[in-house]
């Protein structure tokens, strides 16, 4: 898993827990916690995918090398 991803994963849990915290005291901050690990989540997503991406396309460079 790539490191950037790894990082949004840590705070996209952080951002769970502070929402889940703020909202026991009673604050509706919570809703700009919940934002943000929504926005978090979906770098995480991102990143794998990238690196998904990057992988097969060097594979199937490796492939077109080897072959021709």
């Amino acid at each position: 898993m790539p490191r950037l991803a790894v990082f949004a994963l840590v705070v996209c849990a952080l951002a769970v827990a502070a929402a889940v915290v703020s909202f026991a005291q009673g604050s509706w901050l919570g809703i700009v916690w919940i934002l943000m690990a929504g926005i978090s989540s979906n770098m995480a997503w991102f990143y794998v995918r990238k690196a998904k991406m990057e992988r097969a396309a060097r594979a199937e460079g490796e492939g077109a090398a080897a072959a021709g």
